[in-house]
C-alpha cells in the first residue's frame, strides 16, 4: 500500500485553492468529492505509483 499524498489544486467552480489527501495506486482512481469551500461536487481522477503521476479535477458531469 502506498503512503497517502496531500495534493493542492484549484476548485473548478469557485477557483479557491483546496487540498485533498489521495492514496496513489497504479490504476486510475475516479470519485466525487465536494469542494470544502463552495460544496459543489468535483470529479477527481488520478493515478500514480509511489507518487502522483496524473491528476484531474473537473465539474461533475463534464
Amino acid at each position: 500500500m502506498q503512503a497517502p499524498v496531500e495534493h493542492e489544486f484549484t476548485c473548478p467552480y469557485c477557483w479557491e485553492r483546496i487540498t485533498m489527501v489521495l492514496e496513489p495506486a497504479p490504476q486510475e482512481q475516479v470519485y466525487v468529492e465536494d469542494c470544502e469551500v463552495c460544496c459543489n461536487p468535483i470529479q477527481i481522477r488520478f493515478r500514480g505509483e509511489g507518487h502522483l503521476e496524473e491528476f484531474q479535477a473537473e465539474p461533475l458531469g463534464q
